[in-house]
């Protein structure tokens, strides 16, 4: 059968429908798109051989760039601030935490070998951005808690990798120098960031300054703009590369510039075929006949990592943080693993260790539990733990601004808060700033067409032209009469 015009739709059209349908129970898509891979992979319908380790990481690392850029793109600068501590922490000494209750557990404690005990502890060390952007981002979860999981499984590859490399050149050597390997961490975290925010700064005059006649230059323009970033960290640099382009989307996506909105759409659309994509194409790596032999190995590491070595690290690496017992508790359940783990796993092997295939299966199974017994029951962990906010239902009814020239107008939503159909203030009262206009209101299912005379209410969705300085203001004149209403 023709894979690439037959089963490849077939399967991304699978995924989709099954996702759609799945989510009324919470399911998450990257979960289906698993499942989806193994259903149609060798080892069950035999629609599609694949099981090019090579091939795979490639296309993960591209995945990954996509992601990445994107979660930085979205993630406003006043949350990065307010968790740059926590996050910070949980992305360095939380994954050497994560990693040595592990290893001491089953090294010590279940008697494991060496060899293997360090390198799956080392390995599957690191929460997975792609996972955790796929998941958190369907959870209506405090916004400082849902950034600090965000950006700690953004910030944490580095040493994650750093670790792996290490332990794997050790056991392939039989020595291991920790002194070039300290600084090659401290240049990977610290040149990533800047050199991600030098070419986001050239980025964007690039932006301003061309005028192309078609707006899909511009899409071809970041795309190409946002690969380089990660080659020039990555490959010319040896610095971050996963880092760098997630700082700049961060940069990009909190400064205008021209075309932004669309660059926005265009990378949101890409970065959901590149998850979906990423996690069907593992799931084709997938032989379930392998895993009789490991079964239960695999469940000792996932119990192992979840409910020890995970819970340790958050547990001591944020010691004075003032998080809580609730808030820490979540963000110990949501130490998903994803893509990451499996590439890093790859690398025992592609080193001519013995225990490089075991090693491989093992972590696969350890972070297919924990997509899915983790990832589909955040939403319910949350809840029960009493941090979870009524879903807000997504608009129907958008409206775009996509500017072709340099301009300080922006187009935001500021969504009016509980308790639903409270009554708040006309338009005409409103006083907002000279140039500033409310464009679309969306109520429940229905548009409204903006009056002097509308009233405003709890949970309605309000769309707001104004000039991109004027927003904290216009956000504060359409929430404030809510809250002094809820005060009295």
């Amino acid at each position: 059968m023709d894979t690439l015009y037959l089963v490849a739709p077939l399967l991304l059209i699978a995924v989709v429908l099954a996702a759609v349908w799945l989510d009324r129970w919470s399911v998450p898509v990257i979960l289906v798109a698993l499942g989806a891979g193994i259903l149609f992979g060798s080892d069950v319908l035999g629609l599609w051989d694949f099981s090019n380790m090579r091939l795979t990481n490639e296309i993960a690392n591209f995945a990954l760039v996509l992601i990445l850029f994107t979660g930085g793109f979205n993630t406003r600068w006043r949350d990065f601030r307010s968790v740059a501590l926590p996050a910070g922490g949980l992305a360095t000494w939380g994954v050497l935490l994560t990693a040595l209750a592990t290893f001491l557990v089953l090294h010590n404690g279940l008697h494991w070998e060496l060899e293997k005990s360090l390198l799956l502890a080392v390995i599957i060390s690191s929460t997975d951005a792609a996972a955790i952007f796929s998941i958190l981002r369907r959870q209506s979860l405090p916004t400082k808690l849902s950034s600090t999981i965000e950006i700690e499984s953004a910030a944490n590859d580095p040493m994650a990798i750093l670790l792996t490399v290490i332990s794997v050149q050790a056991f392939a050597s039989g020595q291991v120098e920790v002194f070039p390997a300290a600084l090659l961490f401290v240049w990977k975290f610290t040149a990533g960031p800047v050199i991600g925010w030098l070419l986001a700064q050239a980025a964007m005059k690039v932006f301003n300054k061309l005028h192309p006649q078609d707006r899909g230059h511009y899409y071809v323009l970041s795309l190409g703009i946002v690969l380089l970033i990660y080659g020039v960290a990555e490959k010319l640099a040896h610095a971050s590369g996963m880092l760098a382009v997630f700082i700049a989307g961060h940069v990009m996506g909190n400064t205008p510039f021209v075309h932004k909105q669309g660059v926005a759409n265009f990378f949101n659309g890409l970065s959901t075929i590149a998850n979906i994509g990423m996690f069907a194409l593992m799931g084709l790596l997938v032989f379930p006949h392998q895993w009789s032999t490991l079964w239960v190995q695999g469940i000792v590491l996932f119990v192992v990592l979840t409910f020890i070595g995970r819970p340790v690290a958050v547990l001591l690496g944020t010691i004075g943080m003032r998080l809580g017992w609730r808030n820490k508790t979540l963000i110990a359940w949501a130490g998903l693993r994803g893509s990451v783990p499996v590439i890093l796993a790859t690398y025992p092997a592609a080193a001519g260790l013995p225990s490089g295939q075991e090693i491989f299966n093992l972590v696969f199974f350890a972070v297919l539990l924990s997509v899915l017994l983790q990832g589909s029951t955040l939403g319910v962990v949350a809840k029960w733990l009493g941090l979870s906010t009524p879903a807000r239902p997504r608009s129907l009814y958008v409206l775009e601004l996509i500017t072709m020239a340099e301009s300080d107008l922006d187009l935001f939503v500021v969504d009016l808060p509980d308790p639903q159909g409270a009554h708040g203030p006309k338009i005409a009262d409103l006083r907002l700033p000279t140039g500033a206009v409310i464009t679309l209101i969306t109520r429940g299912k229905e548009p409204l067409v903006p009056k002097g005379s509308t009233e405003l209410q709890g949970w309605d969705q309000v769309t707001v032209l104004a000039h991109a300085k004027d927003e904290a203001e216009i956000r504060s004149l359409l929430l404030d009469p809510f809250e002094e209403s809820e005060a009295t």
